[in-house]
């Protein structure tokens, strides 16, 4: 009977034989190994086939947007959307996304308190530095996260400064 010595690692598996007197090295994947199926993952297929049928399709959208109606007629093609639509397509999208952009900005603005609200100043997730819990001591360099209150923001700009 024939002993066999193999070493696994993650990159290889390195298979010595008595026998044979050489080594053997394999690169197999060792997840396939143990799931019985050997061939390319799903996720790496579907990429390979969205990137040909986008190459594919480009290439016929720019035959058909550029190529005189005479040389399809001459391939043997007489069916074909209207010229048009090579440029109204692309336009539409090209506004639906600067829309969407606009809409987006406009529901953030929407969103957002006026400037005299207090809501800019405190709203329910607002942290006072006394209420944290914890104390800086020398051991503890960071202070905890807090919001800094508008009395010392108002004192370090020198609007509290009594104007005379």
């Amino acid at each position: 009977m024939e002993e066999s010595y193999s070493v696994c690692s993650p990159r290889r598996i390195l298979s010595v034989s008595k026998k044979r007197r050489e080594a053997t090295v394999s690169f197999a994947d060792p997840d396939s190994r143990a799931s019985g199926f050997h061939g390319p993952k799903p996720a790496e297929v579907y990429g390979f086939v969205g990137s040909i049928t986008t190459v594919v399709a480009t290439v016929i959208l720019l035959v058909w947007a550029y190529v005189p109606e005479s040389w399809l007629y001459w391939i043997g093609i007489f069916y074909y959307p209207s010229r048009y639509w090579a440029l109204a397509v692309p336009a539409y999208a090209m506004m639906t996304v600067v829309l969407a952009l606009v809409f987006y900005c406009g529901l953030n603005f929407m969103s957002t308190p006026p400037p005299s609200s207090l809501y800019t100043i405190y709203d329910e997730f607002s942290k006072d530095p006394a209420s944290s819990g914890q104390t800086t001591s020398d051991d503890q360099s960071i202070e905890p996260i807090s919001d800094i209150s508008i009395d010392i923001i108002n004192h370090a700009i020198g609007l509290s400064q009594k104007r005379g």
